[in-house]
């Protein structure tokens, strides 16, 4: 199943122009919940303009394609007028390739980022795409978020494996396997 991101990051703005140009992205499709602010923040903040407009400057085209309602996309939408889907269904690819038609742009040049392995990174990785995933910002805590985030946990070990560990792999409350110290 493909569901190991091929990059991590502890926040959205961890990943630089330089970084997506680096590995021929051009095009990102972007998740919003979880992603680039928690469910109850109504639009953008400050520091999520000034990413997009350092993506905007890098010539990176993006997309927002989310599964949250259309009222929520829209209002969160307004200030950016990205290209924005919502109810995408994600791990369905429909919406995903509609955004990367409408931005002009071949799989071999799009990202998907997310929060998710289970949508977000097996929309992409179906599709052929990186899969580049941060941390949940403030994720849900009912039984089907824990159990989502249960099922993740081996394909973010292998990440950390073929990676290297990272202090803020501890989100996921992941330890490596026989470290007595918990790292």
């Amino acid at each position: 199943m493909k569901l190991t991101p091929t990059h991590m990051f502890a926040h959205y703005d961890d990943i630089t122009p330089a970084f997506l140009q680096s590995i021929g992205v051009r095009a990102l499709l972007i998740d919003i919940d979880n992603t680039l602010a928690p469910y109850e923040q109504e639009s953008p903040d400050e520091r999520l303009h000034a990413w997009l407009g350092s993506l905007r400057e890098a010539r990176i085209r993006v997309a927002l394609v989310s599964n949250n309602h259309a009222l929520r996309v829209e209002k969160f939408n307004e200030s950016l007028g990205l290209p924005a889907y919502a109810d995408s269904r994600k791990p369905f690819k429909k919406n995903m390739l509609r955004a990367m038609r409408e931005l002009g742009a071949s799989p071999e040049e799009t990202a998907v980022l997310g929060d998710q392995l289970l949508t977000d990174a097996y929309a992409g990785l179906r599709l052929g795409l990186p899969a580049l995933i941060v941390p949940p910002i403030r994720d849900k805590t009912n039984l089907f978020f824990r159990f989502k985030r249960w099922c993740e946990r081996p394909f973010i070990r292998r990440y950390a494996r073929r990676s290297g560990w990272q202090e803020w792999m501890s989100f996921w409350r992941i330890k490596r396997p026989n470290d007595p110290n918990g790292k």
